[in-house]
């Protein structure tokens, strides 16, 4: 019996530190995928009513659901119509 509990223990010591690192890297993709549909939305709200949107006009027209990505960070759309994260 101590034995398998020493088993796992060194399992999860092994295991613990890659998914943590592991998570950091996904919030990371998962922000960039949202930036690329935000884009996408900006250039469809650009299409549709001949200007390029603010944040709020896309949450308001619905094109999208939230302006903050995965990681928490708020997003920002500048006067060319480009989408970034706040603070990168």
């Amino acid at each position: 019996m101590l034995i398998v509990l020493m088993v796992i223990s060194v399992l999860l010591l092994v295991a613990i530190p890659n998914i943590t690192k592991h998570n950091g890297m996904i919030n990371t993709k998962g922000c960039e995928a949202f930036l690329n549909t935000v884009q996408a939305q900006v250039k469809a709200y650009e299409m549709e009513h001949n200007k390029i949107p603010t944040v709020q006009e896309l949450l308001d027209g619905r094109y999208i659901k939230s302006d903050k990505c995965p990681n928490g960070h708020a997003i920002e759309i500048n006067e060319n119509g480009d989408v970034s994260e706040v603070g990168s």
